[in-house]
């Protein structure tokens, strides 16, 4: 079996990087997984079919913590011993409070206007910025090394996914 020590990227044989081949990763997962399977397992004893349940969960668990690129730079952080989303760390820019309380008004504008042209606006506007601090989190993490910065730059990253869930929610809301 495997060895329960190895970090998500190791169980994988990735090199531990924000920037991830998505296809080499599902490839890595699909390997694993056809090694761990319960099926593979129903003739053994016991204590090896309960093993391979524990397997088989911390490989989806960590399949799915990599795929998603918020998760992975969290991880890559609490791999560093940084812990970017600690409630008690909830400093943020005041640029960027200002910025957040806009893009709240903006919303609710839409929401109670019942505009799509102005969810779109805004959906545009934020994803863009969203796809942007993925670039940053990939320099920061790979090129820079710069732990601290990036883990900030993961706090406003989660800020922006939770305002596009909302956007998205306000879809259904008007429709």
């Amino acid at each position: 079996m495997l060895d329960f020590n190895r970090n998500h990227f190791e169980l994988f044989g990735l090199a531990p990087r924000f920037a991830l081949d998505t296809g080499a990763l599902e490839r890595a997962y699909r390997d694993v997984q056809s090694q761990v399977h319960p099926d593979r397992f129903t003739h053994a004893g016991e204590a090896e079919q309960r093993l391979s349940m524990q397997w088989t969960t911390r490989v989806n668990e960590a399949y799915q913590t990599l795929r998603q690129p918020f998760d992975r730079a969290n991880y890559l952080l609490e791999l560093r011993g940084i812990h970017a989303l600690d409630p008690n760390n909830t400093k943020m820019p005041a640029d960027f409070l200002m910025q957040q309380m806009a893009w709240r008004e903006a919303l609710a504008e839409a929401k109670a206007d019942k505009s799509l042209a102005g969810l779109q606006d805004l959906e545009r506007d934020i994803g863009g910025l969203a796809q942007a601090m993925q670039a940053q989190l990939a320099n920061l993490l790979d090129q820079q090394q710069d732990f601290p910065h990036a883990a900030e730059v993961l706090r406003k990253y989660r800020f922006m996914q939770k305002l596009l869930a909302e956007i998205d929610a306000a879809y259904e809301e008007i429709e």
